[in-house]
């Protein structure tokens, strides 16, 4: 059996996680690495997290490590309070001293703020959204009894990083993380201080609604029966919440990664709420799934009331993306120079891509992956958007359509 780690060795774990990721953050906004920022630093939190996760966790964060003490002071899985406020110590130290470090190295540093045009609300509402999906990820796939162990912790966690950086870094910075916020604040105090704290405090309130929200989904984790409808129509309303809201914020914010970051979103919220729901988020593939026979617990009545919460998700998306952007929307219709016949085209070959994969790896008993299968399905997004993305949007889902025509 191995040895429990010691104490100081877990401080050690989040000293080392936390310089890391804010090291690799800061060299990546002074090289000016537009394009490739976002996989770079959620590359880091990744593999911090596969090397460092079984000795302290790796919180790497203050909002992840106080979702998880709340979700332990409600009786579910986490850390004890102690454990939270030790952690917090260590993250905000490394932060500051990793912040300083990469000045050093560039002699230069940069300042935390709203991107212009956009206020603290704006910025906050960002902040507060996506670090709810990191603690939501968090607690799903590394504390929820019924998912762990697993293999794919470590991907699902870093790659919130994808999701959120390229939609909604283009409105806040996309920090997503106190010990970030606080060290970059810290580290050009010369060019003015004090972001941090609105940053701060709209993250924590993202870890707490994370840890709430948690406990809906997840109510047999602290002492209840297993979720029955409710938990899976939150589960299915927040999966494609997340997933409507970063495809608008990529688009209004011209991402340069913009199928990716969306792709990303979709497996992370796969992979955190796979065995509540399904993760179907698409009424397409919860039709599909449907059709096929093979999920006997998918009844007509349960896949009216998925693609119901499925619609209200992506309509509450479509409106928080144009609440940050000033009341700003796009339309949904063909690209230049294509007409409706291709858009029927393009959509149907894709959206047939996205539920045959989800049919082949999730619900088939002879090709069902435990592992991939987030991977897998985020990864038709990838290809859609990125094909057809110039004649129909690639929305290969009518929650996605549905939201951006509201």
């Amino acid at each position: 059996m191995a040895a429990t780690p010691s104490q100081s060795a877990k401080l050690v774990a989040e000293f080392l996680g936390t310089f890391l990721l804010i090291f690799t953050v800061g060299c990546n906004v002074l090289s000016a690495n537009a394009v490739w920022a976002g996989t770079s630093i959620a590359c880091v939190l990744m593999v911090a997290i596969y090397a460092l996760g079984g000795i302290s966790g790796a919180n790497f964060n203050p909002a992840v490590s106080l979702a998880l003490g709340i979700s332990k002071a409600m009786g579910g899985p986490g850390l004890d309070m102690k454990s939270v406020g030790t952690y917090m110590g260590v993250q905000v130290v490394a932060g500051i001293i990793a912040a300083y470090c990469y000045a050093a190295l560039f002699w230069s540093s940069f300042n935390l703020s709203p991107a212009d045009g956009f206020g603290a609300l704006h910025a906050g509402l960002c902040e507060a959204v996506y670090t709810f999906m990191l603690c939501f990820v968090v607690l799903n796939v590394a504390a929820a009894r019924s998912a762990t162990p697993n293999q794919y912790y470590g991907l699902a966690i870093g790659f919130v990083i994808v999701a959120g950086a390229y939609g909604a870094g283009a409105v806040s910075g996309g920090c997503f993380n106190p010990a970030v916020a606080i060290g970059i604040d810290v580290s050009s105090a010369g060019l003015g201080f004090g972001w941090c704290i609105a940053y701060l405090v709209f993250e924590m309130i993202g870890a707490v609604l994370a840890a709430v929200l948690f406990k809906v989904v997840r109510p047999e984790d602290f002492g209840g029966e297993k979720g029955g409808p409710a938990a899976e129509m939150t589960s299915e309303f927040l999966g494609t919440f997340m997933l409507v809201l970063t495809v608008g914020l990529n688009v209004l914010g011209k991402s340069s990664g913009g199928a990716f970051s969306i792709a990303a979103a979709l497996m992370c919220m796969i992979y955190a709420l796979g065995n509540v729901s399904g993760a179907h988020f698409n009424p397409a593939v919860t039709t599909a799934i449907l059709a096929s026979r093979r999920c006997q617990d998918l009844t007509p009545a349960k896949a009216g009331m998925y693609m119901v919460s499925q619609l209200l998700g992506g309509i509450a998306a479509a409106f928080t993306y144009s609440t940050v952007y000033h009341g700003a929307s796009f339309k949904l219709g063909p690209g230049a120079g294509h007409g409706f016949a291709e858009v029927a085209i393009a959509e149907c070959v894709f959206t047939f891509v996205l539920c045959y994969v989800v049919l082949g790896v999730a619900v088939s008993t002879t090709t069902n992956n435990s592992t991939m299968f987030g991977l897998a399905i985020g990864s038709c997004v990838t290809v859609g958007g990125n094909a057809i993305g110039a004649i129909s949007g690639g929305s290969l889902n009518p929650a996605v359509s549905f939201g951006i025509a509201a």
